[in-house]
């Protein structure tokens, strides 16, 4: 008996670690407060700091603040139950931290938004829970 309980434990643990191999597993753990990037058109940087240049950024690597800027708004992100999901996917908050990185000045005094210019075109991009913002 204990021999298929043991069996069936193993079975269960490797369904479990293909999954997350494949990436099934942390989109089933969403349940968590959603998240978009929105994209605010300003007059011009003001003296807020230097803005990234658009241009210079994948849209591979940062596919919210491109959609952003196209749209005004990112598609939802939904953030997991346990913190798990975070750990294996791409967040937003993954790509405001790598642009304050790369350019510490794009966030004008205030770590809420990061200034971006596009053809000219600047944009204030932030974070936030809701759609409408």
């Amino acid at each position: 008996m204990r021999r298929r309980y043991l069996l069936a434990v193993a079975t269960v643990l490797f369904a479990l670690l293909a999954l997350l191999a494949l990436g099934a597993l942390p989109s089933l753990l969403g349940g968590g407060e959603v998240y978009y990037v929105t994209a605010t058109s300003v007059e011009s940087e003001n003296g807020n700091g230097e803005p990234i240049r658009v241009e210079n950024l994948s849209e591979n690597r940062f596919p919210y603040t491109h959609q952003a800027i196209e749209e005004g708004i990112s598609d939802a992100y939904e953030e997991g139950r346990f913190g798990i999901k975070e750990s294996f996917t791409h967040t937003p908050s993954d790509e405001f931290g790598e642009l304050r990185v790369r350019e510490g000045a794009a966030t004008p005094g205030d770590e809420e938004g990061v200034l971006v210019v596009e053809n000219s075109s600047y944009y204030r991009l932030e974070i936030t829970t809701d759609p409408g913002e």
